[in-house]
């Protein structure tokens, strides 16, 4: 199968050709529960079979997990025929059984803790071992990862964080790899839009993957984010479409919102945009997906996908048509903002 792809090149360096639908790898460091290396190899499998060709990790997916999951994967494969692109900000450490970080997200991974360090030394150690646990000899895309206040804990610590990365010199870090040709485009992997506005407006970044908020059930980004990358160029990997779920399984019993049970206004809201698909006789997730890739900034999306079936499931949805009167009834019910490309 091969999937529709877009070009970037903000650098005129040749740039990197996206595969609409890449590949978030979180789950494949035993995101809430644990999969085997063989169900977890059939999954990659499966979307490499399908047409995909970006790959999302993480340091802390799975504590380290996710990218020695890849390693075995990507060995055989011809390197320029894939883009890679992994995170920093985490260096993952040894650790005694009683700190292991992530009980009860990360399921049957290495005994670790993670421990923030958004400096030059610290960019610069992560990137060797990521480098070390995929395996690879190139990695092509560094985000920044989790400046937010929804891994900090609050908005001043976000800031600090913020703070730390350019006073501490990790932005000059990842400044330095791409100028020295190491790394062909940095980033932020950021929940909040917020924070890569004021990355964007402090830094030269080339791409960011923002995690859940431009969906089809968030759209704040098109206040002034989204303008920004337009007009600098700048690509979007949205992450997480649906919404950490709802968007996929619809809005049903424990249907997860935000990483947490939604609330009863987040229900009602996808009950009544799936309502509007089901009239079109189109899927909610196959709408929850396509909609992002709407918006000109955009190059990917990347949703997580744990088994074969999560997998086959979202390469049915690049393929999906949508019909524009979807979208026009979305509008013209107050479901989605007027100012939303479509």
């Amino acid at each position: 199968m091969v999937l529709r792809t877009r070009h970037w090149d903000r650098l005129g360096n040749g740039g990197l050709t996206f595969t609409e639908l890449g590949f978030g790898t979180a789950p494949l460091g035993n995101l809430y529960k644990a999969i085997s290396d063989d169900d977890a190899r059939a999954t990659l499998d499966a979307a490499w079979e399908g047409g995909v060709r970006y790959f999302d990790t993480a340091p802390l997916y799975g504590l380290g997990l996710s990218e020695t999951r890849l390693n075995p994967f990507l060995r055989d494969k011809l390197r320029e025929s894939y883009i890679l692109s992994t995170k920093v900000g985490r260096l993952i450490e040894y650790c005694s059984p009683e700190h292991r970080a992530g009980v009860g997200k990360w399921f049957d991974v290495p005994q670790r803790r993670e421990n923030f360090d958004y400096t030059y030394d610290g960019v610069m150690r992560s990137f060797e071992h990521s480098f070390s646990r995929l395996g690879v000899d190139q990695i092509d895309i560094l985000y920044v990862h989790d400046l937010c206040a929804f891994s900090h804990g609050s908005k001043a610590a976000s800031d600090m964080r913020v703070e730390e990365f350019f006073g501490g010199r990790g932005y000059d870090a990842m400044i330095s790899l791409r100028d020295q040709g190491l790394i062909k485009a940095i980033g932020g992997g950021v929940n909040e839009w917020e924070v890569c506005q004021t990355l964007a407006e402090r830094g030269d970044f080339d791409l960011f993957l923002l995690a859940g908020r431009y969906t089809l059930l968030e759209q704040k980004a098109l206040d002034s984010f989204l303008p920004l990358c337009e007009a600098r160029g700048i690509g979007i990997v949205t992450g997480g479409p649906y919404n950490s779920g709802i968007l996929a399984t619809g809005a049903k019993p424990g249907s997860f919102y935000n990483y947490d049970p939604a609330p009863k206004h987040i229900i009602d809201h996808v009950n009544a945009i799936e309502e509007v698909c089901s009239s079109h006789g189109v899927r909610l997730v196959d709408a929850a997906f396509q909609f992002p890739l709407l918006h000109p900034a955009h190059v990917a999306v990347v949703p997580g996908g744990q088994g074969v079936s999560e997998m086959m499931g979202n390469l049915q949805a690049t393929k999906t048509k949508i019909p524009k009167a979807l979208w026009a009834d979305l509008k013209a019910t107050g479901l989605m903002r007027e100012d939303a490309p479509t």
